[in-house]
């Protein structure tokens, strides 16, 4: 039987050697061999089957079982707080980029005249936004 080092001591070098990789990934982002978009549009074909096969094949409930809802509320709450907040705060221009499209196709909407209470006609009101909002991201011209 092959003598090895153990999980704990794999684990530990990992965890020592990924810990001080952080320049090493920054300078795999900024040049990269094949651009990002490009690789993942060549991969796109590639993508659908393994997805197809790995969902045919029941991986993703299989995985879930496996890992159980512990480890994901684990993940959650010891990396989630941190991680959430700084996602935010990178995000907040584009946000405000996207957020005004919405904003400036809700005003441009014209909206018709208020039924009675829980009529159709009130229900009816949301249709307008909605196609406008479609049109303001090209889904219907």
């Amino acid at each position: 039987m092959p003598k090895t080092k153990g999980a704990a001591s794999a684990a530990d070098k990992w965890q020592r050697r990924a810990s001080a990789a952080g320049q090493d990934y920054v300078n795999g982002v900024a040049n990269p061999r094949v651009p990002w978009d490009q690789a993942a549009k060549q991969g796109a074909a590639n993508y659908k089957i393994g997805v197809t096969a790995a969902a045919n094949a029941g991986r993703f409930e299989a995985g879930v079982a496996r890992v159980g809802n512990q480890a994901w509320v684990d993940g959650a709450t010891k990396k989630g707080p941190g991680r959430f907040a700084e996602g935010v705060s990178y995000a907040a221009p584009k946000f405000e980029s996207r957020i005004a499209t919405v904003i400036s196709a809700i005003e441009g909407v014209t909206l018709p005249p208020r039924g009675p209470k829980g009529s159709p006609q009130n229900f009816n009101r949301v249709a307008p936004i909605g196609a406008a909002l479609r049109r303001a991201f090209g889904k219907d011209k």
